[in-house]
């Protein structure tokens, strides 16, 4: 097996993180509660891109109606904090303060999630995803319908797209996740094959 080790300029980034997302969330004050309809106000200028009601119809471009709360505070702070790398998204997410993150998180995680992509009984792609879930215990942290827990992305009826891209990048080490190196360390040994496949099945999962 291969050895995943981090330096001490990682690790202390990760703590940062960490620090900062839970005093986001659980920070006293009249900032505390979320504003969902606050939030809807600030996802007007997402539509563009994440569709309308948090639903994609953009290549490579994920859905966030239904993504928990928390998944969404976490996504947004990796951007803002330039952890998670992406030029349309750090921009929007450095003009956030915490009170915006909260209410966008409460606003996406209301919204009902988008319809799965079309599959069938005989779907041997789904099938060999379906195993490989299994395997690999996907539901453990994305709970027992992939629907999302706390910080554990919802992957069911996401688009293939982006849950391929998201695999890939978890590999290559592009991507970090709140687990820190338990997404890298279930996608090490999956080819390419085996992505296509796993992405596959959440894409189609109810």
């Amino acid at each position: 097996m291969r050895s995943r080790s981090f330096d001490d300029t990682t690790w202390a980034s990760i703590l940062l993180l960490t620090l900062s997302l839970a005093a986001l969330l659980v920070a006293p004050g009249s900032g505390l509660a979320a504003d969902a309809a606050a939030g809807k106000q600030l996802a007007a200028g997402c539509t563009g891109c994440h569709g309308a009601d948090g639903i994609s119809q953009t290549l490579l471009t994920p859905s966030l109606a239904g993504q928990p709360d928390e998944f969404i505070q976490w996504q947004l702070v990796y951007f803002r904090s330039g952890t998670r790398k992406n030029e349309v998204m750090q921009p929007i997410a450095q003009a956030l303060n915490n009170e915006d993150i909260r209410n966008l998180g409460a606003y996406y995680a209301s919204l009902k999630p988008p319809k799965p992509e079309a599959t069938s009984e005989t779907d041997a792609l789904a099938r060999a995803g379906e195993k490989l879930a299994a395997q690999n215990r996907c539901r453990s942290c994305h709970s027992d319908n992939f629907s999302g827990y706390l910080s554990g992305a919802r992957l069911a009826s996401q688009r293939e797209d982006v849950l391929l891209k998201a695999l890939r990048d978890f590999k290559s080490g592009v991507r970090v996740g709140v687990g820190v190196a338990s997404m890298g360390d279930v996608v090490y040994p999956l080819n390419d094959d085996d992505m296509k496949a796993l992405a596959h099945f959440m894409a189609t999962r109810p």
